[in-house]
């Protein structure tokens, strides 16, 4: 009896593993680049679609490269939605799209005012006003999801590829949309209430990857990171003189990159150092994290 109980045991999971299987290899699968990506993409796609995030969390998209499994997974997508300009993409979406000649590629950064790099060493608006740019390869900022501009373009053209790929459902993704499109906006409220009469708008952090929030909000940024390297001595006493004369009051760090100089710059220049991550998933929430820190 006990033998009999087992082998029905065996044979239902058995069969629930091959259902299991089955389901996966029938799911409609969309690849990502970022955490972020797939935030929006699942609040537009809901059931319709699975998203896959091709960077992992913790990684940084602009030095990842992918294990054989991962280009394998990128493979079984129906389409890629690329976030555009990023260090991941350049290098791989052209080995990726001549390999998947069937996958269809969207491009999330199109109606986006790009902001291109034109000086290797900083990024800030200054007191009047000008714009100066941290160096990528492209020549183009690429974190564009890091601003409420940003993150309503990217969630239109997620909804018109959802609809161009799976027309039948389009009222589905208008509906989800519109409650993605509410939730930004609630979070574009809460943002512009705390930096609203903000007096010191000067902040430091390692990778620029708060371009686009500072361009939003006329925020200074000062970047540690320089042409992609560790900063020499002489351009830490650089930063370290223009931070105090903005009157820096926080420095951000961020678990892709090293702290030492983050810390260093914290201790000299008595900002609060505070840890955050523009990759994470839950975007309305970092977003309001970070502007806190900014505001505190």
């Amino acid at each position: 009896m006990k033998q009999f109980s087992q082998l029905i045991l065996f044979i239902f999971i058995s069969l629930l593993f091959h259902a299991c299987q089955f389901n996966q290899t029938d799911q409609k699968i969309i690849s990502v680049t970022i955490e972020p990506q797939r935030y929006f993409a699942e609040k537009i796609a809901g059931d319709k679609f699975t998203i896959h995030s091709v960077v992992p969390a913790g990684q940084s998209p602009e030095t990842y490269d992918p294990a054989p499994r991962e280009m394998v997974n990128i493979g079984k997508s129906t389409a890629y939605f690329r976030i555009g300009y990023i260090g991941f993409e350049e290098v791989w979406m052209p080995a990726i799209v001549e390999n998947n000649p069937q996958l269809k590629v969207f491009d999330m950064s199109e109606g986006i005012e790009l902001i291109r790099n034109l000086n290797p060493h900083t990024h800030h608006h200054d007191h009047e006003g000008d714009l100066h740019h941290h160096h990528h390869h492209s020549g183009v900022d690429p974190h564009s999801w890091s601003s409420i501009t940003g993150a309503k373009m990217i969630a239109w053209n997620m909804l018109n590829a959802f609809i161009a790929l799976d027309p039948e459902h389009t009222k589905y993704y208008w509906n989800n949309y519109g409650r993605l499109m509410y939730e930004i906006e609630e979070t574009e409220k809460t943002i512009g209430t705390m930096f609203k009469g903000l007096q010191e708008r000067t902040f430091i952090i390692y990778h620029p990857a708060l371009t686009y929030l500072a361009h939003e909000y006329r925020l200074n940024q000062l970047c540690i990171e320089r042409d992609g390297k560790e900063p020499s001595p002489a351009q830490l006493k650089e930063l370290i003189e223009e931070a105090r004369e903005y009157k820096a009051r926080v420095v951000f760090v961020q678990q892709e990159f090293d702290r030492k100089n983050a810390e260093l710059i914290a201790r000299e220049t008595s900002c609060r150092l505070v840890s955050i991550n523009p990759l994470d998933y839950n975007w309305s929430q970092e977003m309001i994290r970070i502007a806190t820190a900014l505001t505190e």
